[in-house]
């Protein structure tokens, strides 16, 4: 429609002079309202108590909101690079708003299943356009720090929990006379709030022109570190290459591993120190938030001095190791326990945000916000397997008659092993075979168009 065309990548470009640094606030803008998800645990006690439910039935919402986030950025990545940042963040704010007034039209009518289709299905796929939309942008306006460009705004999906707990509990307090005990409006509010914030950012977002390149930088110098290749993979290819899939598996053993803790964070700090109330269980919550936050920053600008590689080694190796301090000597002290499942954490958020600077390092950057996409599904799985994980185990423990600590030693011992896994997969990476490289018109210096796949 020619009245939607300012939407169309060609009216993005960058004028000449143009400040890079407006661009990340517009990512941020996206990123902390879909970073709303991760604090979606508020309404679960609330919607089950309204539904007349379990817990269990309640939290499919979330999983199938994670569940959509990966299979929408993997088939909607090609998409996304071919209509640019700005359309798909429209899209996205729009996907992510109706969920949240689908999903209150399913609560004030007394159906679940709506708030599944809404706010799962729906909202999940904003959630997925959403997170994608900014990156490949971001390190085209960063090639020099392409660490840096992703940390600021992904960190933003790791602190959207933060500002969206409280927010949350407030409105729902503000709204208790409400329908729904007030869940209603508070979806509703959230909705209207999160479609303003995020146009803010689609309106915002620019391309730089296609001979743009920071004062100063030549691309030739990424060519001094063995794993910085100056040449383009197209997502076709890439998910042909071994490289792509050991980074599959890299981000599944980091965010399986995480995410295991995410999931069952209160209780098992109240396992391991018997007397932590609920309040303070809920400050341990949010003390790992921040943690997740800050990783996604400082760890992934620390990997463009020490490289990614190094970075994942990092993440890995010595996640395994404190992952290992938790099961033997974690009990011994609440300020250790505390300190190293925060740290754990950093390097869960830091792994999210230094993946997309991996892919460009080894695919170029030709279609890198594509080839993230579908590596994203590799957290569509770890977001099931790594609270199943510890949650079963903790149920089988249960059952057997043990209680404190010991429902949680054996799932901690699994992610040590998951965690191993991970890091010997990254130590197997290698440059991608010339063979996958896309031809390059030596003129513009730049991928020829590609075949769409």
């Amino acid at each position: 429609m020619a009245a939607l065309s300012f939407l169309d990548r060609a009216h993005t470009v960058a004028p000449a002079g143009y400040n890079r640094w407006l661009i990340p606030p517009a990512a941020l803008a996206v990123h902390l309202s879909i970073g709303q998800v991760y604090a979606f645990s508020v309404f679960n006690k609330p919607l089950a108590a309204h539904f007349d439910t379990q817990l269990t039935p309640v939290t499919v919402i979330f999983s199938i909101g994670i569940v959509m986030l990966g299979l929408s950025a993997a088939f909607g990545g090609t998409w996304v690079e071919r209509n640019g940042p700005r359309k798909t963040m429209f899209v996205s704010a729009l996907c992510w708003a109706a969920g949240f007034l689908l999903g209150a039209l399913g609560v004030a009518a007394g159906q679940l299943w709506l708030v599944y289709l809404g706010y799962g299905f729906l909202g999940g796929i904003g959630l997925g356009l959403g997170y994608i939309s900014p990156v490949s942008t971001l390190i085209k306006w960063f090639p020099d720090r392409p660490g840096l460009a992703t940390g600021l705004a992904i960190m933003g999906f790791g602190g959207g929990a933060l500002v969206a707990s409280p927010l949350s509990t407030k409105l729902l307090g503000v709204y208790a006379d409400g329908p729904a005990s007030g869940i209603v409006y508070t979806f509703l509010t959230l909705g209207v709030l999160y479609l303003v914030v995020m146009m803010l950012g689609a309106f915002t977002i620019r391309v730089p022109a296609a001979d743009w390149k920071p004062a100063g930088w030549s691309p030739t110098g990424i060519q001094t570190h063995a794993l910085r290749t100056a040449a383009n993979v197209s997502a076709a290819n890439a998910i042909k290459t071994p490289q792509f899939w050991l980074l599959w598996v890299v981000l599944f053993c980091n965010v399986t591993a995480g995410i295991g803790i995410l999931a069952q964070a209160s209780p098992m700090v109240q396992a391991f120190f018997e007397g932590v109330s609920v309040e303070e269980a809920a400050g341990y919550v949010g003390l790992l938030s921040l943690c997740n936050m800050a990783g996604r920053f400082v760890w992934s600008s620390t990997s463009d001095i020490i490289g990614r590689k190094n970075i994942y080694m990092l993440y890995l190796g010595l996640g395994a190791l404190l992952y290992l301090a938790v099961a033997t000597v974690g009990d011994a002290s609440i300020g250790l326990f505390a300190a190293v499942t925060g740290l754990i954490l950093s390097f869960y958020g830091g792994g999210f945000a230094t993946i997309p600077a991996y892919l460009k390092d080894l695919f170029g950057g030709y279609q890198v916000g594509a080839i993230h996409g579908r590596l994203l599904t590799a957290w569509s799985a770890a977001g099931v397997a790594g609270p199943l994980i510890v949650s079963a185990i903790a149920d089988s423990q249960t059952s057997a008659g043990r209680t404190g600590p010991n429902l949680y030693f054996a799932s901690l011992y699994v992610m040590v092993g998951v965690l191993v896994v991970g890091f010997v997969a990254n130590m197997l990476v290698r440059p991608v075979n010339s063979r996958f490289h896309e031809p390059v018109d030596a003129a513009a210096e730049r991928p020829l168009a590609p075949v769409e796949d």
